[in-house]
């Protein structure tokens, strides 16, 4: 089996399959079957910090996709707050949200 030479750096780094198959672009038995083919033990997945729950947002809503109430990184309040926030920011005129407004043209 051709095992590609990122794929097995990040085994021996001691990365589980999903990390891996995230950062390589390959699917996750993918890794497995590289995994098993180097004779290199499956490893359980590690718990994720704040920042990288805040990270893996697809949208910056204040949801997080591995969300677990018991380790919740905001409040509710918070989060409404950050929506809030965000939505007005992309409400605001063009001219406002871009450093270099794009002058308007005029006839001549």
């Amino acid at each position: 089996m051709n095992i590609r030479a990122d794929v097995a750096e990040l085994l021996y780094q001691g990365l589980n399959n999903v990390e891996i198959a995230e950062r390589a672009g390959v699917h996750r038995y993918t890794v497995a079957k590289a995994r098993h083919a180097l004779g290199i033990p499956n490893v359980s997945r590690r718990k994720v910090t704040a920042t990288e729950r805040l990270y893996a947002e697809a949208l910056p809503t204040g949801r997080v996709r591995t969300y677990d109430r018991r380790t919740q990184p905001i409040t509710a309040s918070q989060a409404a707050a950050n929506r809030q926030a965000l939505e007005e920011a992309l409400r605001a005129p063009k001219s406002r949200r871009h450093l270099h407004a794009v002058p308007e043209r005029t006839a001549a």
